[in-house]
């Protein structure tokens, strides 16, 4: 099927709704107005999903803080609860909570109505026709999700048809079509959506899939090349079981694949997705497309060389639209045009036999499943050349950390800094804690000099490590204002951590250095 090129997707992000029914998954009050302020004024998505009625106080109180920050920004018509056909209680909840939009949960397959509801459809329809005339009469838009519509486009067809025929002349904005259990494929996706569009071409179609089959992506596709006008998704494909599409994949998909038009953001959609990330405790998988920390990173040494060929490695997936930056990865794939790539970026240059020397140290670590990192190009190179390309005027001589039980942990650090030998210690929280007390004393006491703020500290093991591999602690650091990150690798979480600091240290060396 040919594009309409000028033909405009709608975008509903639902990630504070059937996102958050991810298990384990539970957004704060001020996590979801964060997320709501991020989706509707940083990606400009046209509408969100922010909760189902009847949930909880908590989740009222919500909706209602969101609501409020909506009205005053304008936004209040894009905000969307899902209700049920209940009268006038879901109803109420929402005109309570402040907001005028209701996703009214209706069945979509003639199982559920049967089964679930124990009614016949006229009756269903005639329920559905209450709900809606109590929403006109409380000034309440209404959107109808067709529940189950997948299975029941398959199973009972018919049943569809009546309840679409039913209430199509219902002062319904958009009828919305759920793939609840996540059981289409794109062929089937673009029958069923066809079906609809063509016999209701007056009428404005949603679809909203699931992910169960990993075909969420590719049944939007086909649902909008079927003619539908919105499509449902979440920021990293969060939802319940294998979750909903991703934002970020199906914006890729819009704008390349089918080449139509969206409000999206693009430049912005890794921030919202690291955001997200934090609040939900999900962490995203590092070969995810468009967000994942590895899809923007060539790992083979003829990638590299092909790229300062002409691109020959590019796609329309530059790093650049979405926020990121490509990157080139160091490990025993690597050629020296993985190498050379980094050390451009550090302006560094090395002649041909120091380029084979470095290149043999890094496959040397790789295949120990050690990350190597850009960061820590100038420790391999002053390892290997035994040059001065990396600072090493800070080093610690010895430490000790001692741990009991009820009694808080002590470290004693002895450390040289440009010749001078300095020795302090102290008690923290952890063994690593208390090594940065002591180190925090040297710089306080005997230097009388600033020490940056940690601002965040991972720990993980290399892809493809077991219980006894190398442990990589990875520490951002803030000094006045400019970011400091660095890596260390070690057996031992507090080593790694140690080692990591010591690059931090000579780092903020250079940094000196450099100003004077």
């Amino acid at each position: 099927m040919l594009m309409n090129k000028e033909m405009k997707i709608e975008i509903m992000d639902t990630t504070l709704r059937d996102g958050e029914q991810t298990s384990g998954v539970s957004f704060a009050v001020e996590e979801k107005l964060s997320i709501a302020s991020l989706l509707l004024e940083e990606i400009n998505v046209d509408r969100i999903e922010i909760a189902s009625t009847r949930v909880s106080d908590g989740e009222f109180e919500a909706v209602k803080r969101v609501a409020q920050w909506a009205a005053k920004r304008g936004h209040i018509d894009k905000v969307e609860v899902l209700g049920f056909v209940d009268g006038k209680v879901s109803l109420n909840w929402i005109k309570d909570a402040g907001c005028r939009v209701i996703n009214l949960l209706c069945k979509g397959s003639l199982n559920h109505v049967t089964h679930q509801l124990r009614k016949t459809p006229e009756q269903h329809t005639a329920d559905i026709k209450e709900v809606i005339a109590n929403a006109v009469r409380m000034n309440i838009d209404v959107n109808i999700y067709l529940e189950d519509w997948s299975n029941g486009m398959r199973d009972s067809q018919d049943y569809i048809l009546f309840m679409v025929d039913s209430l199509k002349d219902q002062p319904v904005k958009r009828f919305m079509l759920p793939d609840t259990l996540g059981v289409l494929d794109p062929q089937q996706t673009y029958d069923y959506c066809k079906t609809m569009t063509d016999k209701y071409p007056e009428l404005r179609f949603d679809f909203h899939p699931h992910n169960d089959y990993d075909l969420a992506v590719a049944n939007i596709e086909f649902a909008v090349k079927a003619g539908v006008q919105g499509v449902h998704v979440t920021v990293n494909g969060l939802g319940e079981r294998a979750g909903n599409a991703p934002l970020s994949s199906v914006l890729a998909v819009l704008h390349d694949k089918l080449g139509v038009k969206t409000s999206l953001k693009e430049k912005n959609i890794n921030h919202i997705s690291r955001v997200v990330e934090s609040y939900s405790g999900i962490r995203i998988p590092a070969n995810k497309p468009i967000i994942g920390s590895n899809v923007f990173t060539q790992t083979a040494g003829i990638h590299a060389d092909g790229d300062s060929k002409k691109n020959l490695y590019y796609n329309e997936l530059l790093p650049e639209r979405f926020g990121r930056t490509r990157e080139y990865a160091l490990g025993k794939t690597s050629g020296k045009a993985n190498i050379r790539k980094n050390l451009e970026a550090l302006g560094i240059e090395l002649d041909d036999e120091s380029m084979i020397k470095v290149t043999q140290r890094i496959i040397e670590l790789g295949d120990r499943k050690e990350i190597v990192t850009q960061d820590d190009l100038p420790y391999i190179i002053s390892d290997v050349l035994k040059s001065d390309l990396a600072s090493d005027r800070i080093k610690v001589l010895n430490f000790a950390l001692s741990l009991a039980h009820d009694l808080k942990p002590v470290a004693a650090v002895k450390i040289e800094i440009n010749g001078k030998q300095f020795e302090e210690s102290s008690s923290g929280l952890g063994q690593y804690d208390a090594f940065m007390g002591a180190l925090k004393k040297i710089y306080s006491k005997h230097l009388k000099r600033e020490f940056p703020v940690l601002t965040s500290y991972s720990v993980d093991i290399p892809p493809g490590g077991h219980t006894d591999a190398l442990v990589q602690t990875v520490i951002s650091w803030d000094y006045r204002g400019e970011e400091i990150k660095t890596r260390g690798l070690d057996a031992d979480q507090s080593v790694a951590a140690i080692k990591a600091t010591v690059k931090m240290l000579n780092k903020l060396e250079d940094m000196e250095t450099d100003g004077k």
